[in-house]
């Protein structure tokens, strides 16, 4: 076995730029495994370990006001395990040195103790004193951002009341991993706050003495949430409440378990992507490895060795391959699994965050890699082994030919003897060439695959905050305010236009399925909030009947036309049927749409909002806010920049840096495929260019037959990689579409330019490489054979 090692090391030198080609593949295939798997255990452990150590609750409902004899009762419902009832307020906060408005939200826990349900974490300080009403405890997050500690103070606004806030301490809540404010999507630590203070303070400062709006509950094991929720909207309905939602539902661990689900599909999806063209490429590889060697097979097999150890001969040299990929694929994955934990600590807050490369993640990615070096060379492996000595020493017999029709039209004649070369080589090895150019599409597709999202989520930001979002600022009411407001609006410093919307929590059914959403009920024809068609065109809201994003609409199996069961959560409860009217594509969020006034008589009121929009001038702002901050009924304030500047930075810190680093790979893996393949054809016909030279050739024609070859199939190659980067962009877009927000499957001119770009930049660099090679042809060596 010493010569066939021997063999080996000079196999692995003499194929270098093949061997580190095809290792870079891998890495890239490991990377991503590595990356993906090692955040999703990361999230997952935190996720599990706060949830457990700090008692997270199973079932959440908000209401008007019930009294506290109340939570007797709603004990005795089977399968509850713990209840915890608690005051919640809407609060306007303002922090010295920071103009802009600043929303929070305001919870009650027992006067001087953890609550028994969602226990705060403490990073600093201590729970309010029991006797103190003026001290809170400020969640980390927006501490950090606008830079208080323990001991500062603050101005709020409570139940319509000025109040001075002492901070006491500074915690995290498993309740708000993922910080965001009410019909926000993305946090904003700068402007949006969860503060927790004493029940026995914020009850009389809510004129709630004993009673509560809002209880948790926790559920014994094994027991039906659905009938728990069912009991308890039961109990609830007569007290104002507006629906009881499971822990699946809550907003924080709704938005971490998409991330996780959508780093599962990206721990499937992104890897299989990568490691399929390893395969791919191994096989090519050994393949032609193979049948240059088939030679050398002969002679070992004649010497005495078995079939075994020539397999094992080149399923070793497979294996160093995988290998040396596999641990640049761990150390990459390592280093960029390092890199996210920062971005994800931003986004979402746990106590502690282990991003560690565990040892079975590590076997996990080698065995991966080797079942795709497996499936890439098995066949190739086979037929060197089953190949007969005599048949393998003598040279594989001559093919018989014909002219094509390219070699017998007129265009075929009055082309060089060089380029004919080059045309009747490839049309009379179709199945090599095709399998080339495959390899070539292959990398340009990665390639496409890596920058079509960045232009996908321009388009996403687009036309979000250019077509849909064309308000200012966005006002939130504490509760259903009469339309007149809208007029005292448009007195305000600044303000040029006034919209209003109505809100409607519901729960919509269609046989089997159901969603939570809301119900935004609109002007017919609204100018500050856009409904879009498929064209991206404005749409008008008809008189009766639903709009529905497409994303709902097709979780709930509705088509215009068809009736939806609307289970209203607000005020006077009820269940009604009503058509669908039309779709709407929205890339952000999900909702369903009415005309204000007929949402009005839905519900049995008056002309009541829920908020308003407002077209402003930009320069007034300081004075604006001046004036909201002295108007109770306004529960909040967001401006839309800040909105669209959070989503572009979640976006740049998340998926671009992501697809950044696939990008980066995919640009590394298209030069590898590329000179792999021209290193490949060097081999395969160097006899061939050596007997030309031999003939009288010049070098530059010699040179020409093989780079011309590497040209045409690069060229024709270009489609074909546009064509699979598209089905590669589809199956992604698919893959991680959610309900925060869907990456439309629009890839644009540039990144079909890109793509060719990378192939042939890659394609030039490989001419260079095998030019060099030429130049270096030993014709004497390449022109011995065996006789």
């Amino acid at each position: 076995m010493r010569a066939l090692h021997t063999k080996l090391l000079r196999d692995l030198f003499d194929l270098k730029g093949q061997v580190a080609a095809i290792a870079v593949v891998i890495a890239a295939g490991v990377m991503v495994l590595i990356l993906s798997v090692t955040t999703l255990d990361a999230l997952r452990l935190s996720q599990t370990r706060f949830y457990d150590d700090h008692h997270f609750a199973h079932v959440f409902a908000d209401l008007k006001r019930a009294p506290e004899g109340l939570a007797a009762r709603l004990r005795e419902i089977p399968g509850v395990n713990r209840v915890e009832t608690r005051v919640q307020a809407p609060v306007r906060l303002e922090v010295a040195g920071f103009d802009e408005p600043v929303r929070g939200l305001l919870l009650s826990i027992p006067d001087g103790r953890q609550p028994g349900l969602n226990r705060l974490y403490l990073r600093e300080g201590a729970l309010p004193a029991p006797e103190r009403s003026d001290q809170v405890v400020l969640s980390e997050p927006f501490a950090e951002a606008q830079g208080l500690r323990a001991g500062d103070r603050l101005e709020a606004i409570i139940n319509g009341r000025l109040q001075t806030l002492t901070v006491s301490g500074v915690a995290l809540s498993p309740e708000f991993v993922y910080q965001v404010g009410p019909a926000d999507i993305l946090p904003d630590y700068k402007r949006f706050a969860v503060l927790w203070m004493n029940r026995r303070a914020l009850a009389h400062a809510m004129d709630m003495d004993g009673a509560f709006n809002s209880v948790l509950l926790s559920l014994q094991v094994g027991a039906d949430e659905a009938a728990v929720i069912e009991a308890l909207d039961v109990q609830l309905a007569r007290y104002g409440g507006i629906g009881a939602i499971g822990r699946a539902d809550q907003i924080s661990h709704r938005f971490l378990s998409e991330e996780i689900d959508q780093l599962r599909v990206m721990a499937v999806v992104l890897p299989a992507i990568f490691l399929s063209v390893a395969a791919f490429l191994l096989n090519l590889l050994m393949g032609r490895i193979i049948q240059t060697q088939r030679q050398q097979v002969a002679i070992l097999k004649a010497f005495g060795y078995a079939n075994r150890d020539i397999a094992a001969h080149y399923g070793l040299l497979t294996a160093l391959i995988v290998v040396a990929g596999s641990l640049l694929g761990i150390g990459l994955g390592a280093w960029a699994a390092h890199g996210m934990a920062g971005v994800y600590a931003e986004y979402y807050r746990f106590p502690q965050t282990s991003f560690r490369l565990e040892p079975r993640i590590v076997a996990l990615a080698l065995f991966v890699s080797a079942c795709a070096a497996a499936l890439g060379t098995g066949r190739a492996v086979g037929r060197a082994v089953a190949m007969p000595p005599a048949e393998a020493m003598r040279p594989p017999a001559p093919r018989r030919f014909h002219a094509s029709w390219l070699e017998r039209s007129a265009l075929g004649r009055r082309l060089d003897q060089p380029t004919r070369m080059i045309l009747r080589n490839l049309l009379r090895h179709r199945t090599k060439a095709l399998l080339s150019m495959i390899g070539i599409g292959l990398s340009g597709g990665l390639l496409l695959l890596g920058s079509y999202q960045f232009g996908a989520i321009d388009h996403l930001l687009d036309i979000q905050y250019r077509l849909v979002m064309n308000m200012d600022l966005h006002l939130g009411f504490t509760d259903p305010t009469p339309e007149r407001a809208l007029a005292e609006l448009r007195t305000l410093p600044g303000v040029a236009y006034v919209e209003g919307y109505r809100n409607v929590p519901v729960r919509l059914i269609k046989g089997t399925r159901d969603y939570r959403t809301g119900i935004q009920g609109l002007e017919p024809e609204p100018r500050l909030r856009g409904l879009l068609d498929a064209a991206h065109r404005p749409t008008r809201l008809p008189p009766e009947g639903l709009l529905m994003t497409r994303f709902l609409a097709e979780d709930l199996g509705l088509a215009p036309g068809e009736e939806v069961q609307v289970e209203i959560m607000e005020g006077h409860r009820r269940t009604l049927r009503i058509p669908l009217a039309g779709i709407v594509d929205e890339p952000i969020g999900v909702s369903a749409y009415m005309e204000r006034r007929a949402l009005n008589r839905l519900m049995g009121e008056g002309p009541a909002l829920s908020g308003a929009w407002l077209m402003t001038d930009d320069t007034q702002h300081g004075r604006l806010f001046e004036r909201l901050w002295e108007v109770p009924r306004v529960a909040g304030i967001g401006v839309i920049a800040d909105a669209e500047r959070q989503f572009r930075d979640y976006i740049d810190d998340t998926v671009l840096v992501t697809m950044s680093i696939l990008l980066l790979m995919a640009g590394s893996i298209t030069f590898a495929v590329v000179y792999s393949n021209a290193r490949i054809a060097f081999s395969e016909r160097s006899r061939e260019l050596a007997t030309l030279r031999v003939l009288g050739f010049s070098r530059a024609e010699v040179s020409w037959i093989l780079i011309g070859e590497i040209a045409v199939l690069t060229l024709l190659a270009i489609p074909l990689g546009w064509l699979i980067g598209t089905g590669f962009a589809a199956l992604l877009s698919s893959a991680m579409a959610m309900d925060m927000f869907r990456v439309p499957f629009i890839i644009s001119r540039q990144s079909y330019a890109f793509s060719a770009a990378g192939v042939l930049l890659a394609s030039i660099l490989s001419v260079f490489a095998v030019a060099r090679l030429l130049g270096r042809l030993d014709m004497i060596a390449a022109l011995k054979t065996i006789e």
